[in-house]
């Protein structure tokens, strides 16, 4: 067990209690049930990406389950909205969601262990969906299963084996629009935002749903006021159980790895998901 006065040192901007509380909670995360969202959102096939957006932004959610019938038959995404849409042109007003989602849905039972979750979910590379008795009951995202991510040999691997090094950049001045098309092409959720070539905030794909798309905001805005700020960093050589902390307290799901005043690359909540599978 970590002393306070380590903990202090490795969290230096998360008070001890939340991170106290947090390892308290571990031990209650056995099996999918647990730590599933249950409040599962759904839209139609016949519904716009328009639509689509604005639920997902209501929500503050990266995705819908598409009922027909009210039964599911696939998922919709942010990343798809982003790809699919904004990346080629288009309206997503014109759109709609039933030529944009995926399927087959990946299942996975409520009793389900957690480690099995996160080899699904590298294997599929899908966010699940639970069902029992054949009843949807639940969905279980990348962020749901970094907050439950055990203190064991697989999640003290370092950081550095799994973090993206290529790190994509736009200046301040960018706009919205081509950083949507720069996310939507690359197929990223994230892009560091530069002032005078050095890094200052974040703009992600949540922001871009939550703070425009949703909003109705012109996309010619520049990327430089909308970005989070400042950026949150962990340094090189940090396990992988310490950056799911970071993320969970944080409530965020991309983290820049640093190395003193340079950055080495990014690591995101389905890095770490892959990381705990292994």
């Amino acid at each position: 067990m970590r002393t306070n006065k380590q903990l202090r040192k490795e969290f230096p901007s998360v008070l001890d209690s939340a991170y106290e509380q947090y390892l308290r909670d571990l031990s209650r995360y056995k099996e999918v049930k647990d730590i599933m969202s249950k409040d599962v959102v759904t839209i139609t096939p016949e519904a716009t990406m328009a639509e689509a957006a604005q639920a997902m932004g209501d929500k503050h959610i990266g995705s819908l389950i598409v009922t027909k019938y009210r039964t599911p038959v696939g998922i919709v995404t942010e990343r798809d909205l982003l790809s699919k849409i904004l990346a080629l042109e288009k309206d997503p007003k014109d759109e709609k969601v039933e030529a944009t989602m995926s399927y087959p849905l990946t299942t996975i039972s409520p009793t389900a262990k957690i480690k099995e979750a996160a080899q699904i979910m590298t294997q599929k590379k899908s966010r699940l969906t639970v069902f029992d008795a054949g009843k949807l009951t639940g969905i279980i995202t990348a962020s749901d299963l970094i907050r439950s991510l055990p203190e064991i040999p697989e999640t003290e691997a370092r950081v550095d084996d799994f973090m993206t090094k290529e790190i994509v950049t736009a200046d301040e001045k960018t706009p919205i629009a081509q950083i949507a098309k720069i996310m939507g092409k690359e197929r990223i959720g994230s892009v560091l935002v530069t002032s005078k070539e050095k890094s200052i905030g974040i703009f992600t794909e949540r922001d871009l749903l939550s703070s425009f798309l949703v909003k109705g905001k012109s996309l010619t805005a520049e990327v430089g006021k909308e970005a989070s700020s400042p950026l949150i960093t962990i340094p090189i050589g940090t396990s992988v159980h310490k950056a799911a902390a970071t993320m969970a307290l944080r409530h965020i799901r991309r983290l820049p790895i640093a190395s003193k005043d340079t950055l080495e690359g990014i690591i995101t909540a389905r890095d770490l998901v892959e990381a705990y599978a292994k």
